[in-house]
């Protein structure tokens, strides 16, 4: 179990300090998966970045599974069993994408084994197995090894900061479903996504809106959704652009 008590996250400014995330308390339970989202500029990143240990919160503590992490950087927290998966996902010329499966799951695993993780996500293995994870993959395709990464790692928390961001609308499709058979093989660990879609918020189990660095509701998605539809500021669905991409 992941909480946040009464975090805060100010950063200073030219005339003044800002305070991006405001005395801010929330608790993701085991075996959840919850979407945070809400307007541009409400602290959502910020949050995910706080939590994964990027940065530190100024007031306030982070307890995960009971432990104090407030003080423990990125490192350290992905020990503890925190995955953070970035909006652009890092290419790593001269790593095959098999090396980076094994690298995530800590252990040697089978070429049988690491295509299986790469299925899951909806790529054909073979074609991707040996393959360098530099410029030569699309954006999709790097979000959804990376995907691929996580399950191999079988984190306690996943967290994912708009993985919808710059990918096409074929990509987005295979996100969805990738993240819906995440969602069903998961046992005992959460998943955590910052996300404007409508589709991601969907297969949600609980739904937090936040703005201007506080939580302003939170609870069941069939509670919340309902209330967000329609509201262009905190729910956006993808379509297709002029060029065939995904407007998100």
């Amino acid at each position: 179990m992941l909480e946040l008590q009464n975090v805060s996250f100010t950063v200073a400014e030219e005339s003044a300090e800002k305070e991006i995330v405001r005395e801010l308390s929330l608790t993701i339970p085991d075996g959840k998966f919850v979407v945070i989202t809400g307007p541009n500029g409400g602290g959502k990143s910020t949050l995910a970045k706080l939590i994964a240990g990027i940065e530190k919160p100024t007031a306030g503590k982070i307890l995960f599974r009971g432990e104090d992490i407030t003080a423990l950087g990125i490192t350290e927290r992905a020990r503890k069993g925190i995955a953070y998966a970035f909006q652009q996902p890092v290419r790593f010329k001269g790593i095959r994408v098999l090396d980076l499966i094994r690298l995530a799951a800590g252990k040697q695993l089978t070429v049988a084994d690491a295509c299986e993780y790469l299925s899951g996500v909806g790529l054909c293995a073979r074609d991707y197995i040996d393959r360098e994870v530099n410029a030569s993959l699309s954006g999709g395709e790097l979000k959804r090894i990376e995907i691929a990464t996580v399950l191999a790692r079988g984190a306690a928390l996943s967290i994912f900061d708009e993985p919808e961001a710059g990918i096409d609308l074929w990509s987005f499709q295979n996100l969805i479903e990738a993240f819906r058979r995440m969602r069903q093989t998961i046992t005992g660990g959460s998943i955590l996504i910052i996300s404007h879609q409508e589709r991601i918020l969907s297969i949600a189990d609980e739904i937090v809106v936040l703005k201007d660095g506080k939580i302003d509701r939170q609870g069941a998605r069939d509670e919340i959704l309902p209330s967000l539809i329609g509201t262009s500021s905190a729910v956006q669905e993808c379509r297709v652009g002029q060029k065939g991409g995904a407007v998100c």
